[in-house]
């Protein structure tokens, strides 16, 4: 369990005030000037020894992608844009942070830009957290009114800006690249990679991507040392991390709590235990809907990390912890996240803007009891063809929670399968009915 003397969100339920004030008694720009005198080369190495990983979902190291700026600044001006689009379902992390903690993440921004030499930094957010951008640009002005933003920002000879830019609610626009094609005023489909943002990015300059929560923990870090935050958590699996909980579970909560800690004791001590008792648990999805299931007996030892939940065949993804019990239908609930990466897929890679549709058909089917056996093979079939072969990782979001499903639970779609179509169509009636009709249908079934 995490102490409390080592909690970074100590505002994550809003007791001790949002205000600027609130947040400098908390130890927000404090010894910020100082931090920055040491150097950029000092704050990239110390965030590479803190052994960071990118909270966003990838978990890829953050000093090393710090790294990758270049660093000399030629004709091009380098950009650091936060991912505040929070669109996975199950995750509610940044919202919290963006409402009680912008002054940490405001300070990161400082920070991080003046390590990566960038003097304008776009934070990028949801378009239905327009609340949370409100106070978010709030915070912002307190920050200039402070002298912590603008020209010569916290009297560190650095200048910064920040500005804040509303999304329209694409799920897409959660990968980098689309969020840059989105944040130019493109429709938000990926980019092909090479080359990458840190090299052609916003406007074609060099870029650094960031989640909120990853930029908002640096300046702890900075001020508490690297070898603190490594000491935390496991190897190569350090510091501290936000779950959001959801679900079948009693009480419903985000928590920071250090990683590596195991997956029952979050949900026992922190979301107050899954309904129906423990026995009662059918499955997990540990890290918001884009990643794999898993089942009760998995779930008895697994510890919340990304290297352990590798291992499992899930990942740590987000934190969005979604318990699903016993009480509900584990088909129906793929078939509802099926739907929902049907919906959200930019349709730019063909796999992925036919096989999405493809699976969702069939995990309705399945979930009526009108599939066959053979269509389990053939659901399985579709996500291999799907799984990398796409621009970006939606391809992988979308096929691996039904892999999950397969995986864990084939036993339960086998009892509603048959050996034959219940339905034999003619030649006169497509395989491939109406889309939308299959939609009123399905939604009037289960309003």
């Amino acid at each position: 369990m995490l102490k409390d003397e080592d909690r970074i969100f100590k505002n994550l339920y809003n007791d001790l005030g949002w205000d600027i004030d609130s947040a400098i008694k908390r130890g927000d720009w404090v010894q910020t000037k100082d931090l920055i005198s040491k150097g950029k080369e000092w704050i990239i190495n110390e965030v590479k020894d803190s052994e960071l990983r990118g909270r966003g979902g990838a978990g890829f190291p953050t000093g090393l992608k710090l790294s990758f700026a270049p660093k000399k600044i030629g004709s091009r001006p380098h950009y650091l844009v936060i991912n505040a689009d929070e669109s996975e379902p199950g995750t509610c992390k940044d919202r919290d942070i963006l409402r009680f903690e912008p002054q940490k993440l405001i300070e990161g921004c400082l920070i991080t830009s003046y390590a990566i030499s960038a003097h304008k930094c776009y934070i990028y957010i949801r378009g239905e957290y327009f609340r949370e951008g409100q106070r978010l640009q709030e915070a912002i002005n307190e920050a200039y009114k402070k002298n912590f933003l603008g020209k010569n920002s916290c009297d560190t000879g650095w200048d910064l800006d920040i500005y804040i830019h509303y999304g329209a609610g694409a799920y897409i626009c959660g990968e980098e690249t689309a969020l840059l094609e989105s944040l130019e005023g493109n429709k938000g489909m990926p980019r092909l990679k090479p080359p990458f943002p840190a090299l052609v990015g916003l406007y074609g300059c060099p870029t650094i991507v960031n989640n909120v929560e990853t930029i908002a923990v640096l300046p702890t870090i900075l001020k508490k040392g690297a070898k603190w935050f490594s000491s935390l958590g496991k190897p190569k699996n350090t510091g501290t991390k936000i779950f959001c909980i959801s679900g079948d579970v009693n009480t419903p909560c985000n928590v920071e709590e250090e990683m590596g800690i195991p997956l029952k004791d979050l949900i026992e001590k922190h979301a107050g235990g899954v309904i129906g008792g423990w026995n009662n648990l059918q499955a997990v999805i540990p890290g918001g809907s884009s990643m794999p299931m898993l089942p009760k007996n998995i779930c008895e030892n697994i510890t919340m990390d990304f290297d352990s939940l590798t291992k499992a065949k899930s990942g740590l993804g987000t934190a969005g912890v979604i318990v699903i019990n016993k009480d509900q239908d584990i088909i129906r609930c793929m078939a509802r996240i099926a739907r929902f990466y049907k919906h959200e897929s930019c349709g730019q890679c063909t796999p992925c803007r036919e096989g999405c549709g493809w699976m969702w058909r069939i995990l309705e089917r399945m979930a009526d009891g009108e599939s066959t056996y053979k269509e389990i093979d053939l659901l399985y079939d579709v996500t291999k063809q799907i799984e990398g072969h796409t621009i970006c990782a939606f391809g992988e979001g979308s096929a691996w929670p039904v892999q999950g499903l397969l995986r864990h639970f084939k036993k339960e779609i086998e009892k509603r399968s048959h050996g034959e179509p219940l339905v034999k169509k003619g030649p006169d009636i497509p395989y491939l009915i109406d889309q939308h009709l299959l939609e009123k249908d399905s939604a009037k079934n289960h309003s």
